[in-house]
């Protein structure tokens, strides 16, 4: 086996591709465009090439939007509103697993048998809570079962339906709505609510089909018509008109005033069978309403007919300021009432006026949504809130009704009035909702479109004249997080420094509660996130005794956006910040070490790393360097940060060389770090980190300290298990890859240790992959061609490239000795048929092709093809054939060199295979 000769300059000056100088940069501007007389005569019809960086295609004939289904989908927005407001609602009021009622109704029993707990149960729980079963005839019934029983309920009425027995069904729904009479348990209520409505719903659907079937069909099937969506009450035929007036005629007929409500607006859309304007039947139950004495059961009322009137096609919105206006009153009501008796009364009150809020807020929603300016003005005067059509006027107004008409009100309405607005708020001062969280919201509603600083300023002096008499940090916290980014975008630097006085006082008084730190945590991070600079921030008055109050989770989140902050803009080389984002960083470690906090997408210490990285001490590299094993004991636990160690490490090394003094006993120090570093870290990650030191180390000179790294390297990948460390194609090819370029180092390593054969490297990557059964035969015949390709390379006269040129390659300390080329020799034969093998391993047909004409290549352009080598390449041809097309170019690339290098006396037998 002789190896080929190689001279790698010419090899490189042949195939290099020509240069030619071209007349404009590529990345340059694009020339002007030509003059319009010019471009008249460009043909505009050629669209071959069209570039969505550079413009937009306007197409003329392109299809306009699908109004129809626009507006399908518009129909559907109540419904899906609806679904997610239940579902919000009873996420808000959650129930205890018990449920006392005060009177058992008829229609929770099954088979006569009540749905109550066992006796037993029950006499365990009056003992350890007597007076909660004192009052007579109190039941008690499991919240589980109650929804058990209205869901059967739900199928009895169903069946019913479908067997024909309407008056069953009607029976058992109006029996459901009386269940909504009860608010002897508030917590409960707005669970049954959404329970029974949704029964409601279902019968009002089932009425609304059957009379529109009779509408349509005459008794023996007979189509009569196809009722359009805009249909009118004299479309309908008599025979459907007299159901639905009996439908309603028996509705009429319930005697309690609460079901007899909610079963008509249940079938609320089947006036539209009998009247021309059901929109009158509306303001009729408006009316009805004012009847129900209970004040949570008539509010929930009236948001169950704004659910069911967003079913009509169309109506106007004056029932809904009416209900609004209806409520307030009843809220006026509650919070006058005497409250001297007893402490629980106080507690009533507030809980009735937090289960009434959720039904303000979905009104107000259907109130403003789709409103023109002129109608929002008309609402406002409707509520008693202008004094005239231009401006909201002081009046008082119940704050939980201010506050969320505020949150649905349209911005410009907002901006407008703000001022008002804040006469609004300061004269509504009642205790249905705390008067700090209107001010907040105000905040929040004017940051969503640009003022005038003028009117800014105004509404910053007045709030921060009313908090400056807050004692509570956490008002006044919630107050001053609305405002800080008004503060920061009119750049108002004095109201930044009143409110920064006002949150330090508060807490060097009383300190941060665990329910504060959310809004400081808010307060703070908004501004880091304005300023450019951290020290612009630092600088602030009382910013950093704020931010040693913080603690916990809030904590943790300012220290990673000051990290952030901190590397977003270049190297870190003040000794002062250094010092400070090392104890931030610190900070941040020890609390995922000893508080058991998960860092599971890893962002804490990919923010710790980043700012190892860009620390900079510049010449002071010993500092660099006395800080970096400072990191590696103050952060132990973070592998991500360590390979950023070594990385930094080899970096000073690197830099350290350049210096005009190379400092060589620094470099040692560097390599020494890395080396002893790196055994701490991910096996699947050592191999890649070892060989970089391995390449500092021999670029410095430190040949010693590079042998040993590259068998520290080579030793790694015995421990390496390839289930455990790589998981995907792509960590597989990346370990190939780091090996492939341990075999492109080794060409400029010398072999001249005296205890060692000259191959011992390539000989010991060799027989490693050789052992290891988890290297598939694919990844085994890319390392094997490597290793073939390195011992070529170091049999030639003249190495390719050097490092370093102090130290000899093998070129200078051993061509034409006959013993170092027999080695090579001797190696290359042993891993030549391993190769061979691993290439007919391969399972997959169409790899198996590819690898075996690369193989061929490597064998082709490493020896002088004698007839035994030829013989090797031509059963890889004939492998690759029986596997790819034989027209694939690779195949006749490969056939073509094969040819040209053969000797002529065998040239025929490759030319057999074209």
């Amino acid at each position: 086996m002789e190896f080929r000769h190689r001279n790698y300059s010419a090899e490189l000056e042949s195939h290099a591709l020509p240069r030619l100088r071209a007349g404009a940069h590529p990345l340059s501007a694009p020339p002007p465009p030509p003059p319009l007389s010019q471009v008249d005569a460009i043909d505009c019809g050629n669209t071959d090439f069209y570039d969505p960086l550079r413009g937009t295609n306007n197409d003329a004939n392109a299809a306009p939007p699908d109004h129809d289904n626009l507006n399908e989908a518009a129909d559907h927005m109540p419904t899906k509103e609806w679904t997610s407001f239940r579902r919000l609602l009873t996420q808000r009021f959650p129930v205890s697993k018990m449920v006392s009622v005060a009177s058992m109704p008829d229609v929770l029993t099954r088979s006569g048998k009540l749905l109550e707990k066992s006796s037993t149960n029950m006499h365990l729980e009056e003992l350890e809570d007597p007076q909660k079963f004192a009052d007579e005839g109190v039941k008690t019934i499991t919240w589980q079962e109650y929804v058990s029983r209205l869901h059967e309920l739900k199928d009895e009425i169903t069946r019913s339906w479908l067997a024909e027995d309407r008056v069953t069904s009607l029976k058992l729904s109006i029996k459901v709505a009386k269940l909504l009479m009860d608010t002897s348990v508030f917590e409960f209520y707005p669970t049954l609510f959404v329970l029974v409505t949704d029964i409601m719903d279902m019968l009002g659907n089932l009425v609304w089909q059957r009379i529109k079937r009779k509408a349509e069909f005459s008794e023996d099937g007979a189509l009569r018509c196809n009722l359009a969506e805009n249909f009118q009450a004299r479309d309908i035929c008599a025979d459907a008109k007299e159901t639905c007036y009996n439908w309603f005629n028996k509705i009429g007929a319930v005697q309690e005033l609460l079901p007899r409500i909610y079963l008509e607006l249940a079938i609320l859309p089947c006036w539209r069978f009998l009247l021309e304007q059901p929109l009158d039947s509306l303001r009729r139950l408006v009316m009805m309403i004012r009847g129900l004495g209970d004040p949570v059961a008539s509010a929930y009322c009236r948001l169950y007919m704004a659910h069911c009137a967003q079913k009509l096609p169309s109506h106007d919105i004056g029932y809904l300021v009416t209900c609004v206006n209806d409520i307030r009153v009843v809220l006026m009501q509650i919070l006058s009432a005497n409250e001297r008796t007893h402490k629980n009364v106080k507690l009533n009150k507030k809980l009735q006026v937090s289960l009434m809020e959720p039904t303000i807020e979905y009104i107000m929603k259907c109130i403003f949504t789709g409103l023109s300016q002129r109608q929002v003005n008309e609402v406002l005067s409707e509520f008693g809130l202008m004094k005239n059509q231009q401006d909201l006027g002081s009046v008082s107004c119940v704050s939980i009704i201010l506050h969320h008409l505020l949150k649905e009100l349209p911005i410009e309405v907002v901006s407008s009035n703000v001022v008002q607005i804040l006469h609004l708020i300061e004269f509504s001062k009642d205790n249905s909702f705390d008067q700090h969280m209107n001010y907040r919201l105000l905040g929040f509603r004017l940051y969503e479109r640009k003022s005038p600083v003028d009117i800014v300023d105004a509404v910053l002096d007045k709030v921060i004249q009313v908090i400056a008499l807050y004692d509570s940090l956490d008002e006044y916290l919630k107050v001053v997080d609305a405002y800080t980014d008004l503060i920061l975008q009119n750049q108002m630097d004095n109201h930044l420094k009143i409110i920064l006085e006002g949150i330090s006082k508060r807490t060097w008084n009383k300190g941060v509660t665990e329910d504060e730190m959310p809004s400081l945590q808010s307060l703070v991070v908004k501004l880091l996130s304005h300023f450019k600079h951290l020290e612009d921030v630092f600088s602030l008055d009382q910013f950093p005794e704020i931010l040693d109050v913080m603690y916990g989770k809030s904590q943790d989140v300012v220290f990673l956006h000051i990290l952030n902050m901190a590397t977003r803009n270049g190297r870190i080389s003040d000794p002062t910040s250094i010092q400070l984002l090392f104890e931030i960083s610190l900070a941040l470690h020890n609390n995922i070490e000893f508080m058991n906090m998960k860092d599971d997408d890893g962002q804490v210490a990919c923010s710790i790393a980043r700012f190892v990285h860009m620390v900079d001490y510049g010449t002071e590299m010993e500092h660099h360097l006395a800080f970096l094993v400072d990191c590696r004991g103050a952060f132990g636990r973070l592998n991500e940060l360590k390979e950023t160690l070594v990385h930094s490490s080899n970096s000073l090394a690197i830099q350290a060389l350049k210096c005009a003094k190379k400092h060589l006993n620094f470099v040692k120090s560097c390599v020494t770090f890395s080396e002893v570093t790196i055994p701490s870290i991910s096996a699947h990650r050592q191999f890649d980190l070892f060989l970089e030191t391995a390449e500092v180390a021999f670029l410095g000179g430190l040949v010693s300290h590079s042998d040993g790294l590259i068998d520290s390297a080579i030793s790694c990948l015995h421990t390496l298990d390839i289930i455990d460390g790589f998981r995907t194609p792509t960590d597989v090819e990346g370990l190939v890859s780091s090996i492939r370029k341990l075999c492109g180092f080794l060409i400029m390593v010398p072999g001249c240790t005296l205890s060692l054969p000259v191959t011992y490297f390539p000989n010991s990557l060799f027989t490693l992959i050789s052992s290891r059964s988890w290297f598939e035969p694919k990844m085994r015949a890319q390392i094997f061609s490597a290793i073939i390709l390195l011992l070529t390379t170091l049999s030639q006269k003249r190495l390719p490239y050097h490092a370093n040129s102090q130290i000899p390659g093998n070129d200078m300390l051993y061509y034409g000795d006959s013993s170092y080329n027999q080695e090579l020799v001797s190696l290359s034969k042993l891993v030549l048929e391993n190769l061979l093998s691993a290439v007919q391993q391969e399972p997959s047909q169409a790899a198996r092709g590819i690898m075996a004409l690369e193989a061929c290549n490597c064998i082709a352009s490493s020896f002088m093809l004698s007839n035994e080598l030829l013989s090797s390449c031509l059963t890889l041809v004939e492998t690759a054939k029986s596997c790819l097309s034989a027209k694939d170019r690779y195949l006749q690339s490969t056939i073509q060199l094969l040819n040209k290098q053969s000797p002529t006396s065998v040239g025929t037998m490759v030319s057999t295979f074209v």
